[in-house]
């Protein structure tokens, strides 16, 4: 099962790779939502609840913001992501690591669906990238903690010859 996790995850991290130096954030919104997708499976797959619904919902949230950026999608998804971390905290008992997960979640969905402008969003990733590197290290996800590690570089690579230019 471990190599099949890590199969999916290697999958996220190639194509967020390819998701992170596009220019125009449809392209990115798109290409990403596949990349989560797989990499909620590669979390699933190794157990961690927290970051699989967080990468879910994010691919979820990715495809309808490519066609609908409204306040209430904004809600729903702040919403969702609130009552999976209350479910996981006070049903399940999970452990506050997640919250690390969960906060890396709220800023990617509110800069997907509110930030239009793509220096600006990858500002904002950094920290979300950061801390879901955090997540990633402590659920002992190698291609989790690639990703994150692989996804801060582009965002630190991109931002830099946008000053550059």
């Amino acid at each position: 099962m471990m190599i099949i996790a890590e199969a999916f995850g290697a999958i996220a991290l190639v194509l967020n790779f390819i998701g992170y130096r596009q220019n125009h954030v449809d392209r990115y919104l798109l290409i990403s939502a596949i990349a989560l997708a797989a990499l909620s499976v590669h979390f699933y797959l190794l157990g961690a609840m927290a970051a699989s619904v967080g990468t879910g919902l994010a691919s979820i949230r990715n495809l309808i913001a490519l066609k609908n950026r409204s306040t209430y999608i904004l809600v729903f998804f702040v919403f969702a992501n609130i009552a999976f971390l209350l479910y996981e905290w006070f049903y399940l008992n999970h452990g506050a690591i997640i919250l690390v997960a969960y906060a890396s979640s709220l800023i990617f969905t509110v800069g997907s669906i509110v930030i239009r402008d793509t220096v600006t969003i990858r500002k904002y990733f950094l920290l979300a990238e950061f801390l879901g590197l955090i997540y990633a290290i402590s659920v002992g996800s190698i291609f989790g903690t690639l990703f994150n590690i692989s996804n801060l570089i582009s965002i630190v690579t991109k931002l830099r010859s946008n000053t550059t230019t």
